[in-house]
């Protein structure tokens, strides 16, 4: 049944256009337009759950595209619904109306599981701010003091990250062994030697314990027992602070295979030469 070009049909056809109305649906509400009010109609398609309109694009002979909330065909002129009023033009200028692209959102990315270990807040920030993996800041404390924040070693470096100094001068530490404090300026300092060495970790480590100009003596790690074992004890707390933090539901498998004796570690302990 067509609809006649009256003032009644053309609000039928607003509702038709600007709500998604399926076949069978439209014809129904094609039917009732004889009989009923156009308000009526709006009406019945809210009950039946037609959802309003998105916005969508109309494209014009002259390659122009609007942004429009709906359109109605009136004979040979055309009604565009935009943001904030309408416009009309002839219906030849319009090529064709193009259903706006809508892309659902992303799922809530579930919250990074808390580090198990003391000053885990401290450390988490750290290093955030500095992009470093806040497992590789907690396995270095784990090995500089075991968590000790009064810590002072017999080389005259202090705190949980065990700065010299001259290190906690240069990046404006006040307090050495304020944890906040020391944990900021050890990731910073950490941040420094990976971006150095271009992320490759045993120089970054073996920096960080016999010193950069040790390194560059020695055009790698250096020959020295303390630093071997530093690095290899690092790369083992991390591997278990790793599996520590994952969870059992996500990282069985991944558990499963870097557990045991004969796990491998997630970085090699020499430079690739």
């Amino acid at each position: 049944m067509k609809l006649q070009n009256t003032p009644r049909s053309a609000a039928i056809r607003a509702a038709v256009n600007n709500y998604r109305v399926p076949g069978r649906l439209r014809t129904i509400v094609r039917n009732l337009a004889h009989c009923v009010m156009p308000a009526v109609i709006i009406v019945f398609l809210l009950c039946c759950g037609v959802p309003a309109a998105r916005a969508d694009y109309a494209v014009l002979r002259s390659g122009q595209r609007l942004h429009i909330t709906g359109w109605q065909q009136l004979g040979d002129i055309v009604r565009l619904n935009l943001d904030g009023g309408s416009i009309t033009l002839p219906a030849a200028e319009l090529v064709s109306v193009e259903p706006e692209e809508i892309f659902p959102a992303s799922p809530p990315q579930a919250p990074a599981p808390a580090l198990q270990v003391p000053y885990g807040e401290q450390i988490r920030a750290a290093a955030s701010q500095n992009g470093v993996d806040p497992m590789l800041v907690a396995s270095i404390i784990s090995v500089e003091s075991n968590f000790n924040s009064r810590a002072v070693s017999p080389k005259s470096a202090f705190g949980l990250m065990q700065l010299r100094p001259k290190t906690a001068a240069n990046f404006a530490v006040s307090n050495i062994f304020d944890p906040q404090q020391n944990i900021a300026a050890g990731t910073r300092y950490l941040k420094e030697l990976l971006d150095r060495y271009a992320q490759n970790l045993p120089l970054a480590l073996a920096a960080y314990n016999a010193g950069p100009a040790r390194v560059a003596q020695y055009r790698g790690i250096p020959p020295f027992a303390e630093t071997h074992d530093y690095i290899r004890r690092v790369n083992a707390k991390l591997q278990t602070q790793t599996i520590a933090t994952q969870t059992i539901a996500t990282q069985t498998s991944a558990t499963q295979t870097m557990g045991g004796s004969d796990a491998k570690p997630l970085w090699p302990l020499w430079p690739a030469h």
